[in-house]
């Protein structure tokens, strides 16, 4: 499930990248037909289902509810894909849980959820300019990156789309050794799931 805000004009910002990560996940598994459920924007491939919640960040948490509810699925079987301030632009950190140290769309799933052991894969999107308050800090997040920082983010994307495909397919332990290796792979993607397509 990667998290972010719904609409045309969101679509680019750095709160978004979640989003992209899923959108890049689905086309690779050739997912194109999507469907409106539990606030959220569906695609289903085989068990899996990719999300988009389109409850705006700060209540992602009722979407991510819903779905486990409407279809049985336990907390370990879900991740989060999430922006994050305080990872340098281009990092990648995955975890099976901790706190939402301060992320409005995690603290949002946390307490729809009632415990801190979601499994998450954190994309960074690099700190904020010093001395903003919470107004300039929103007003980041919700910012387009900027041109060169695009190359950037797109390797990311690609990098994050790969270790979503290795928690689907080979758990979280080996996904963690590839999404938070110190020096990240830039080779191309490795084997994908049946059906799926590497571009």
């Amino acid at each position: 499930m990667g998290l972010g805000n719904p609409g045309e004009s969101y679509r680019r910002t750095r709160h978004n990248v979640g989003f992209r990560v899923v959108a890049r996940v689905a086309e690779q598994l050739a997912i194109f037909a999507l469907r409106d459920e539990c606030g959220s924007r569906v695609g289903a491939h085989g068990d899996w289902l990719l999300c988009q919640p389109q409850t705006f960040m700060n209540r992602s948490g009722s979407a991510v509810r819903c779905l486990c509810e409407s279809h049985g699925i336990e907390t370990p079987d879900v991740l989060l894909v999430y922006d994050d301030i305080h990872l340098p632009l281009g990092r990648l950190r995955m975890r099976a849980g901790g706190s939402a140290a301060g992320h409005r769309g995690l603290e949002s799933a946390i307490e729809s959820m009632q415990t801190e052991a979601i499994p998450r894969l954190r994309l960074g999107i690099g700190a904020p300019p010093p001395g903003l308050g919470d107004e300039g800090l929103a007003e980041y997040v919700l910012s387009e990156f900027l041109a060169e920082e695009a190359p950037v983010v797109a390797e990311m994307v690609e990098r994050a789309a790969r270790a979503v495909n290795e928690w689907l397919t080979s758990g979280i332990d080996s996904a963690m050794n590839f999404a938070n290796a110190p020096e990240m792979p830039v080779s191309p993607m490795g084997d994908l799931p049946d059906g799926a397509k590497s571009e």
